[in-house]
């Protein structure tokens, strides 16, 4: 299947908290990072996902938000460091690609006024932030 969502990130589900309706994930990645993601109950017997199940960590660009410094405070579960490789800016949204610390790639769509902010370029260290609730899963 071809998606138009460019996070696709291969891992293996590590755990699962079940709940009344929803539960929570966790996805190991292929670098060793941690995703966190919140999902029906139905959705983990429809994927068939128990731990050690491969699986594809799915994540809108537009749902990767970037800092630079320390993160702390945050409800955000998945904080993922990694440096940036590229950032591609137009007159309003850029993107932003980082390499995960430990192998894979994210995809950042953020306004050009938060590069500028950031003084994000090649090279950057950051954390990208993403909510438990913004995360998708695929059975592989």
């Amino acid at each position: 299947m071809s998606l138009s969502i460019r996070n696709q990130l291969p891992g293996t589900v590590a755990d699962i908290t079940e709940g009344a309706v929803m539960s929570t994930v966790t996805v190991t990645l292929a670098g060793g990072q941690t995703v966190t993601a919140a999902v029906t109950g139905a959705a983990v017997q429809d994927l068939g996902l128990k731990p050690g199940a491969p699986v594809e960590v799915l994540v809108k660009s537009n749902e990767v938000a970037l800092a630079t410094g320390d993160v702390s405070g945050l409800s955000i579960r998945n904080q993922l460091r990694g440096t940036v490789a590229s950032v591609e800016s137009g007159n309003a949204m850029s993107v932003a690609r980082v390499t995960l610390d430990g192998g894979g790639e994210l995809t950042s769509a953020i306004t050009l006024a938060s590069v500028l902010d950031l003084q994000l370029a090649a090279g950057s260290a950051v954390t990208a932030l993403v909510k438990s609730t913004a995360v998708a899963l695929s059975a592989v």
